[in-house]
């Protein structure tokens, strides 16, 4: 026995509530942008979640790193070093990410694996 198609009219109806929810939902902070911009939690959150993002994605790469393949855990832990050490010295997110980034391809791919 085979199943019948819904109706177009059906269709159309979950799309049109999928897209006035999504809609909805990406204006709200805007329309509250007033009630909500002196709240306490809000400012504490804003003082948080910098460290608390980099913690988790520091734990996060640290976590995937495979010591059981010696060149690219060795180019993995010199870029976590280099990212950290550029962003102290320029306190610049994109130029310490881009840094350690390069570091990491060009020790995985070309210096280490000679080496090892």
């Amino acid at each position: 026995m085979s199943e019948a198609m819904p109706d177009n009219s059906y269709i159309l109806l979950a799309i049109a509530t999928a897209a006035i929810v999504t809609l909805a939902l990406r204006a709200l902070p805007f329309v509250l942008k007033n009630t909500i911009k002196d709240s306490p939690l809000l400012l504490a959150l804003n003082r948080a979640m910098p460290l608390g993002i980099m913690v988790i994605l520091v734990v996060y790469c640290l976590a995937a790193i495979d010591l059981a393949d010696p060149p690219l855990a060795t180019a993995q832990l010199i870029a976590c070093l280099v990212t950290f050490l550029v962003h102290r010295w320029q306190r610049n997110l994109f130029l310490s990410i881009s840094a350690g980034t390069a570091i990491c391809v060009l020790l995985a791919n070309g210096v280490l694996p000679a080496l090892f």
